[in-house]
């Protein structure tokens, strides 16, 4: 329960955090102060602004639920190929982009393409910060605190904690802009590791004491064979051993193999390379080195992630199964789900040449045995009828578990109230979610105002307008996300953090190919950027549409080498008389850091160990 300590230690953190963003931020009169920070930003502030930015409620929440789903320790392969995502990033990508002295990175497609290529990306990108990851942070990190707080005794609907959180991260997003974002996160990013640490240490804890047959393992067999006295981390291992492997079939629509050699790579680029929310603390980098250096400080971290998200998820599924099995059955979402998916098999039986398959999870199975016995047998028959023709059959999922509660069951049950730490876990928790969205706001309402606003709407606008209207951007931005992200309770997205990452690649793929096109490629004409960013979603849509059975990861990688492939033959048709030549226009320091090269290859190196063990 919450104590009066824990109370003040979390309403002292949230002043701290609010005071030190705005107190840093005075005097940002200009857009390059506002939005970038003056471009001053040290290496330190850099990493855990990045790390800060990217673990919120999505990764908490929605990461630690499908670790607790079947996915188990694959999910950490958002993780761990981000850390070499993030070296190449530093060393291929940074150095054009500040050379190039850009505000934002649809700025960069008009030294390369034309202004049309710039105006497109920056559509697409507002639609996808603004419909996708605003509201799918804003109702992570929602879901998460409704969760403690309903456990606590004190419930808050969903809608209102949208209203809350969003409100706060608009306060001083909008009053101080990215300095006071870094600050800012400066603090969140260090309590959110250090909370993520506790969360983990009070798990395995709990798992180590626990006796084995209040325990369930991955696949909902019983935990037999495990002694009560074995360690918390021994028990983890014997308990998920189907969960502690990085691979999964072909035929997985989240995280199949295949993902892993092309697909997974394309968000993972898309995000830590090319998209504004993150790259914007890179761009306000006081020099390369600094802007490499932080970049290498948070692939190093990154590789610290999974084992403060991931595997603390593995444990609740172990220790809080029945209460996962409880929120789904009260959800009426998830029961209405679940009543639809039961229609359309209903439906499906009468057809001889039906290739849908209806899996369950091990919770609803044991709600439902008798339906989960006759569903194994249909399962079978379309399994073999698939195999026989040829062809992936199609999958429906029946509910039993609400694994996105694994966060707030592990705070709820597992942190002690009273002595102030389960008020800093939280305050940890709302400081990673308000950091996200601030970093969100701001990167939407620099587009907005430099992309759109300062380029077409008012060409003459002095600084003081444009920061204005970046300040309104963000008003406006954080309403519109309110709205939309209690819609995401849906279980049709099937979870938060794949919400996010599926909807990225209505542009992900296609913006990545353009500017890995346009910087190997310099003889290939403007319209080649804009035919392959208007390409790609609709490509995305009509093999979703054609093809459901086909893993999104995998519908990325087919997109991307199509726009490839239409760029390379408008480049041929179509040539450029001389190759573009991009321009040096900066007065920061552009040489390389020798030591963030060094320190990167390491990185590598033990991301590689990391996989050869969980392979």
């Amino acid at each position: 329960m919450i104590g009066i300590l824990d109370i003040v230690v979390f309403i002292v953190f949230i002043i701290a955090v609010v005071s030190v963003g705005l107190i840093k931020s005075r005097n940002e009169g200009d857009s390059e102060s506002y939005f970038l920070a003056g471009r001053g930003l040290t290496w330190w502030l850099i990493g855990i602004s990045l790390i800060a930015a990217n673990i919120s409620a999505e990764q908490f929440v929605g990461m630690s639920g499908q670790a607790a789903d079947y996915l188990g320790i694959a999910i950490a392969s958002y993780e761990w190929m981000a850390a070499v995502t993030l070296v190449v990033v530093a060393f291929a990508f940074l150095p054009y982009f500040l050379k190039a002295g850009i505000f934002t990175i649809p700025e960069f497609l008009e030294h390369r393409y034309n202004h049309w290529a710039r105006l497109t990306m920056a559509v697409f990108m507002m639609i996808i910060l603004v419909g996708v990851s605003l509201s799918g942070v804003i109702y992570a990190g929602s879901l998460a605190m409704s969760d403690l707080l309903t456990l606590f005794g004190y419930p808050v609907s969903l809608a209102a904690c949208c209203w809350i959180m969003g409100l706060m991260a608009a306060l001083y997003v909008a009053t101080g802009g990215l300095k006071a974002c870094a600050w800012a996160d400066l603090i969140q990013g260090t309590a959110l590791i250090i909370g993520g640490g506790v969360i983990a240490y009070f798990a395995f804890t709990k798992l180590g004491v626990t006796p084995a047959a209040d325990l369930l393992a991955a696949g909902g067999v019983p935990a037999a064979g495990v002694a009560d006295t074995a360690s918390g981390m021994t028990k983890l291992f014997a308990l998920n051993g189907d969960k502690l492997h990085m691979v999964l079939p072909k035929t997985d629509l989240n995280i199949p193999w295949t993902a892993l050699v092309v697909g997974l790579w394309i968000p993972n680029f898309y995000y830590w390379g090319l998209n504004q929310y993150i790259t914007q603390r890179v761009l306000g980098s006081a020099s390369l080195r600094e802007g490499q250096k932080g970049i290498v400080f948070a692939a190093a971290l990154k590789l610290v992630v999974p084992f403060i998200i991931v595997f603390p998820g593995l444990i609740a599924f172990n220790l809080f199964h029945k209460d996962m099995a409880t929120f789904a059955a009260k959800d009426p979402k998830m029961v209405l789900e679940n009543t639809k998916t039961l229609a359309a098999y209903d439906a499906e039986k009468a057809r001889a040449d039906s290739l849908t398959l209806f899996t369950f999870d091990s919770g609803w199975a044991s709600l439902n045995a008798e339906k989960a016995a006759e569903l194994k047998a249909w399962n079978e028959q379309v399994a073999s009828r698939a195999a026989a023709a040829g062809k992936r059959a199609d999958e429906k999922k029946l509910i039993g578990y609400k694994t996105d509660s694994a966060l707030g069951l592990l705070i709820g049950k597992l942190i002690p109230g009273g002595v102030g730490l389960l008020g800093f876990v939280m305050a940890a928790m709302l400081g990673a979610i308000v950091s996200s969205l601030a970093a969100v706001l701001n990167a939407a309402s620099t587009i907005f105002t430099m992309d759109i606003y300062g380029k077409y709407l008012n060409k003459q606008a002095s600084q003081k307008s444009l920061v204005a209207v970046g300040r309104i951007c963000v008003g406006i931005f954080v309403v519109i996300g309110c709205i939309v992200s209690p819609q995401l309770a849906n279980p049709r997205f099937g979870g938060i953090f794949k919400y996010i990452q599926e909807f990225q690649g209505y542009v992900s793929p296609g913006i990545l190919a353009v500017f890995v096109f346009g910087l190997l490629n310099r003889r290939a004409p403007g319209v080649s950027g804009v035919v392959a960013l208007l390409l790609n979603p609709v490509l995305y849509f009509v093999i979703g549409a054609v093809a459901p059975q086909v893993a999104f990861l995998d519908r990325m990688a087919i997109c991307f080498f199509a726009v490839l492939a239409v760029m390379w033959i408008i480049g041929l048709v179509k040539p450029l008389p001389q190759p573009v030549v991009f321009a040096t226009n900066t007065r920061i320091n552009v040489e390389t850091s020798k030591p963030a090269l060094g320190f990167g290859v390491l990185v590598v190196i033990a991301t590689l160990i990391l996989y050869a063990i969980f392979w």
